[in-house]
């Protein structure tokens, strides 16, 4: 989804890759043929790293697919074992746009790709039409990582953070220098920020309380109205709070309504300075010498309390 420009802080906005094919897979040339095929022989892969489409987008992509067709090629790869069936590798936004608009037929390009290249050409597809919310990014670049590195996507985040510790001690120990070259050399390729800042900026968001990551990754919630729910620290009030927003399809600002409502208000301490005016202020106001006497003797009492404070620490 294109979004227009803010003043998101760095670390919320998406990468913009610069990655290409050629720098994925080298020199070497990937076969491609163009073609038309039905919808129907097209099957999603197991694992998409976009979850959320815009609706308010989709649809406009919907009546643009009805009024002019589809105008750039879907990517996809023949199914192993399964002839006439292809997998969609890049192009799910049009590809649902097309099913929306009941085409039965849509222009691809096939190409002959093994796991990896179509997991790798899927995650830079989706990282330059910098159209993932930050959950999404940190967990594609996180696949990417693991796809790169053929390691478990579990472990990336624990080498990462060795890689980290290893620069910041000076140390050359933990990690093998070709795995942090692969590390590095990726994010140079997709031209994000360093790996560094992805490190501090990114991966904290994986932290997130669980039910909130369930319903960015189910597509369920956009990313800012799920960041701003996970700021409230009662669990119940959170899942309450999530489950009305989801149903009831609220806006940001209505979340924040709600939130303002069941946070507790915070009370600033006025400075020792304002104290004194504000207590001095209320006892010319109340006038006790005149209007209670009794309450005013007590107030002298303490006064010279206060007094006798001043005078000792002199």
């Amino acid at each position: 989804m294109t979004r227009q420009p803010s003043s998101r802080r760095k670390s919320d906005k998406p990468y913009k890759s610069q990655a290409n094919l050629d720098v994925l897979f080298g020199e070497e040339e990937v076969p491609t043929s163009s073609q038309t095929v039905k919808l129907d022989a097209i099957v999603l892969p197991e694992r998409q790293p976009r979850r959320y489409f815009d609706p308010q987008k989709l649809e406009q992509l919907t009546k643009s697919v009805k009024a002019y067709g589809i105008l750039e090629n879907l990517l996809i790869r023949p199914v192993q074992g399964q002839e006439g069936l292809y997998e969609l590798v890049a192009g799910e936004r049009r590809y649902r746009a097309a099913q929306a608009a009941g085409l039965t037929e849509v222009p691809v390009a096939i190409r002959q790709l093994t796991d990896e290249q179509a997991i790798q050409i899927s995650l830079v597809e989706n990282l330059q039409r910098e159209d993932l919310n930050p959950l999404e990014e940190t967990e594609a670049i996180l696949q990417l990582l693991a796809s790169r590195l053929k390691i478990a996507e579990s472990d990336v985040s624990s080498l990462l953070y060795r890689m980290l510790n290893d620069i910041q001690r000076m140390t050359n120990n933990v990690i093998s220098q070709p795995e942090a070259e692969t590390v590095k050399q990726m994010f140079a390729e997709l031209g994000l920020m360093e790996w560094e800042s992805f490190i501090n900026n990114r991966l904290p968001l994986l932290r997130l309380p669980e039910e909130i990551l369930e319903a960015l990754r189910s597509g369920q919630i956009e990313y800012t109205k799920a960041k701003a729910i996970a700021s409230l620290k009662d669990e119940q009030q959170r899942k309450e709070l999530l489950a009305h927003a989801i149903q009831e399809s609220l806006s940001l600002s209505q979340i924040r309504e709600r939130l303002n409502s069941v946070q507790p208000k915070k009370v600033s301490s006025p400075s020792p300075q304002s104290h004194i005016q504000i207590i001095s202020r209320r006892l010319n106001q109340a006038k006790l010498w005149d209007k209670d006497p009794k309450k005013w003797k007590q107030v002298q009492g303490w006064l010279q309390k206060i007094e006798k404070l001043l005078e000792e620490g002199q």
